[in-house]
């Protein structure tokens, strides 16, 4: 049989590759007779360039940025010539990642994107005119506004403190904005994201994700307010246009997309940026429907299977590209907490999880690999020939 094996990373244990490799592992001791071909992806957050770079080959130029909290760290660009125009793949979390942040220094109040600027202007700087984000896994909350004072848009000693201090901004605090605007205006900008969320509200960047980047209730809703503040003073800068069939107004920070990475996503958007899939963009990259149609099983996991997966992250975007070929799918993952509706609805035949009970989350954490390739072993036994 063969076995298309596509993951996502495990956040925080297992890179997309080192799943990949710890799956395959597994079903190789069950069934050994199955071909196997890996393929690592990503949704735009970490991993984005690593399985760029395997799929499209280019140049990766390496570059020092700043972290969340102004430090220097290492970071990379991936260019790649295609088709007569020079494009700039750029891994936001690199710059801005949560996975940068010890736990005690996860704090969305004081976290800026200042470093995914200094990585815009690196690919600007190395000719490129279409430079690709990718958005995902960031420890910030600040609606890019990091970002924009690394390429000019203000003063960063305002914008590049964190969200909270956005709501004390002078109604002047993007002077910049319209000549950076300007500037940028020959370069195309795309970023690839999971998340379809507006910047502000029940559904935005402050309300859904910043929780998971150590905000208290109390400091969401703190940051929320920041970032409406800076709603204003953008919009005392580029006011919002108005729909010509219906006549209301347009605003960027109701645009899908726009909550991306703690409102980076808003930031790019404000610079004229559009957003894609960032699955869909890493999928067509590889060639997946090609791999697809040359398979008999799909495998995919990540490791929190929840109803964030089914809008847009790898596991959703694998299996509808399965589907669509009438080919089966499978999760493994580190923790399952879809039920069977929504997984059939995906076309998912079959969800399986490495940690069902607190004690097993322990030991998955403590040995990711071993235990995902243990659980795998016992998914090949159910789904290989050589078993039935």
């Amino acid at each position: 049989m063969r076995v298309l094996i596509a993951p996502d990373c495990f956040t925080g244990t297992l890179s997309a590759g080192q799943a990949a490799e710890a799956i395959a592992q597994g079903w190789r001791r069950s069934a050994p007779q199955d071909d196997l071909t890996l393929v690592p992806l990503s949704d735009g957050g970490p991993g984005f360039l690593d399985v760029l770079s395997s799929a499209l080959g280019g140049t990766t130029i390496s570059v020092t940025v700043v972290d969340p909290l102004g430090r220097p760290v290492p970071a990379a660009i991936l260019m790649v010539d295609l088709g007569g125009t020079r494009t700039a793949y750029i891994e936001s979390a690199q710059a801005c990642g949560l996975h940068l942040l010890a736990d005690g220094e996860r704090n969305p109040m004081v976290t800026s994107t200042y470093g995914v600027g200094e990585l815009i202007e690196a690919a600007v700087s190395g000719d490129a005119t279409r430079v690709v984000i990718g958005l995902g896994g960031s420890g910030t909350n600040d609606g890019g506004a990091g970002m924009l004072a690394a390429l000019g848009a203000g003063d960063p000693d305002a914008l590049a403190v964190g969200g909270a201090k956005l709501r004390d901004l002078d109604d002047d605090a993007l002077h910049g904005l319209i000549r950076l605007r300007d500037r940028l205006r020959a370069v195309e900008l795309v970023l690839a994201t999971d998340v379809d969320s507006p910047l502000l509200g029940f559904h935005g960047a402050s309300a859904v994700f910043a929780p998971q980047k150590g905000a208290t209730a109390e400091m969401a809703q703190e940051l929320e307010s920041a970032l409406g503040r800076f709603t204003e003073v953008v919009c005392r800068v580029v006011p919002a246009g108005r729909d010509l069939l219906t006549g209301k107004e347009m605003r960027l920070d109701r645009e899908p997309g726009a909550g991306a990475a703690g409102g980076l996503g808003y930031g790019l958007l404000l610079l004229g940026g559009r957003r894609v899939s960032g699955v869909q963009a890493v999928l067509e990259a590889v060639d997946f429907d090609v791999l697809v149609q040359a398979t008999d099983l799909v495998v995919t996991g990540e490791g929190t299977f929840d109803w964030q997966s089914l809008r847009g992250k790898v596991v959703a975007g694998v299996a509808q590209a399965a589907l669509a070929r009438a080919k089966p799918t499978v999760v493994i993952a580190g923790q399952s907490l879809v039920g069977r509706r929504e997984t059939m609805a995906l076309g998912i035949s079959g969800t399986y999880a490495v940690a069902a009970n607190p004690g097993q989350v322990a030991a998955a954490l403590a040995d990711p690999a071993g235990t995902l390739s243990a659980r795998t072993a016992r998914v090949a036994t159910t789904w290989s020939p050589s078993h039935t």
